[in-house]
């Protein structure tokens, strides 16, 4: 198992963990001095009050709690965010609101799910022309609806 240095920004934040023996990710959770209200189609910076040191080739991905999406409409805009490697500050989470009602996001509420993923460095080189494929160039639903 990866070890990942986790520092605290505030002392009242719960030690992110994984929920079940299954969990592919561990929740994490808004730190606020105050209750913040994301009105429908708004969208806010919600900091978590920790900072991570991850193993080089890594990242964390953000991802949404599926419950949150389900039931209040809540999602992560940049699905999935990307902390890399070599960032050391507090971890924030861009929330949105899709639904038709003010969400009030307390402090402490789980608001998101980490997961770390190793990244693969590839080098880009210059061509001509690229090998021909059966899709080619076709681009958004050209392979079909179903």
């Amino acid at each position: 198992m990866k070890k990942v240095l986790i520092k605290k920004l505030k002392n009242n934040i719960p030690t992110p963990k994984y929920e079940t023996p299954g969990s592919s990710g561990m929740d994490i959770a808004a730190s606020l001095e105050k209750d913040i209200i994301i009105k429908p189609g708004e969208k806010m910076i919600i900091p978590t009050g920790i900072a991570v040191s991850i193993p080089e080739n890594f990242e964390i991905q953000i991802r949404p709690r599926s419950g949150l999406a389900a039931k209040n409409n809540l999602s992560i805009l940049n699905t999935p965010g990307t902390i890399d490697s070599d960032y050391r500050g507090e971890i924030k989470v861009i929330l949105i609101n899709l639904g038709k009602n003010d969400f009030v996001v307390k402090n402490g509420l789980r608001i998101a799910q980490i997961i770390l993923c190793p990244v693969e460095k590839f080098q880009l080189q210059d061509v001509k022309e690229l090998p021909e494929s059966n899709r080619g160039s076709g681009g958004f639903g050209s392979t079909g609806t179903n």
